[in-house]
């Protein structure tokens, strides 16, 4: 099990979503070679609903794994998902791969996002830049990430991103349970 940590190849350079996937893979495996490589998303760039963005978490991740040579592909991506109302909530999502085909997701970082911040994402802004445009600051996106930002720093990217990559883990983790049947 623990030889598919071997080689972990992130769908993607910045280093928030390597920090979060080194940080969790390497207390598996504290010699794992975890590096990112740069491969698109198939998405747009502020991908919109859950499944977008899950599709552009499972590119990269089936990207990485080819182009990094990896024994695990792994792809993170964060969207907004629009409310009935109209209102807006971050989403991300975290995708691994293996070459065998296994993959496991994991979800979280479900927030509203402020108003202010979502009429600049409907004119077309991802939400990276509209926080750094309303929040007054630069690379959100590559540091404290909205999250960190909305929560005055108590949770930032990587560590919201964390868990995500625990829970697409699971198949790998507790493979016995996901190949027992219904028997």
């Amino acid at each position: 099990m623990l030889d598919s940590f071997r080689r972990v190849v992130v769908g993607s350079t910045n280093p928030v979503k390597i920090a979060a996937v080194r940080a969790i893979v390497t207390r598996l495996v504290p010699d794992a070679d975890v590096m990112g490589v740069s491969v698109p998303s198939g998405v747009p760039d502020q991908p919109v609903g859950d499944a977008e963005t899950q599709d552009g978490a499972r590119q990269r991740a089936q990207l990485a794994l080819v182009a990094g040579a990896g024994t695990l592909g792994v792809g993170l991506e964060g969207g907004i998902v629009v409310l009935p109302d109209g209102a807006m909530r971050s989403c991300a999502w975290a995708v691994v791969v293996d070459a065998n085909g296994q993959e496991g997701m994991g979800g979280s970082l479900s927030m509203p996002i402020p108003d202010i911040v979502a009429a600049r994402i409907r004119d077309g802004q991802e939400l990276g830049y509209a926080m750094d445009a309303v929040a007054r600051v630069t690379g959100t996106k590559h540091g404290q990430g909205a999250v960190g930002i909305l929560t005055a720093g108590l949770v930032d990217r990587q560590r919201a991103y964390e868990p995500m990559v625990a829970y697409a883990l699971a198949p790998w983790l507790a493979p016995e349970l996901f190949a027992a049947s219904n028997d």
